[in-house]
């Protein structure tokens, strides 16, 4: 399989991402620094709704990331790797006036999940 340079710059992605459902409270949205001073081209990070369900338990209802890791139903190791990517985006965005965009699953309809949602077929 030929590598994309424009996806892997380096030739080494890596797994891609598995598609996990998440059912947020609030609708999805985008977070931006109101400052009458800003330049009109603004940069953006992306916020995934794992990321955003593990950095809510952990950092805000006080959850360790072993028990936020049991609540999404994923392993410690995938829990800690979305609460380190949610806090470098959101700490990113906030020191370097960026837009912060949350993402929504594509994969839910009305909160209810499809057979199949978070499973993701790899290509050989």
């Amino acid at each position: 399989m030929p590598e994309n340079p424009e996806i892997c710059p380096k030739g080494k992605c890596g797994r891609p991402r598995v598609r996990r459902c998440v059912e947020l409270n609030e609708p999805p949205g985008c977070y931006a620094p109101v400052c009458p001073n800003r330049k009109v081209s603004i940069e953006m990070v992306t916020l995934y709704p794992e990321e955003i369900a593990v950095l809510k338990l952990v950092d805000l209802e006080g959850l360790s990331q072993e028990d936020a890791a049991g609540v999404l139903g994923v392993s410690r190791k995938t829990a800690w790797r979305d609460l380190h990517e949610a806090r470098y985006k959101v700490a990113d965005a906030l020191a370097n006036g960026k837009m912060i965009k949350v993402s929504c699953c594509p994969h839910t309809d009305g909160g209810v999940q499809p057979d199949g949602c978070g499973m993701q077929t790899r290509s050989e």
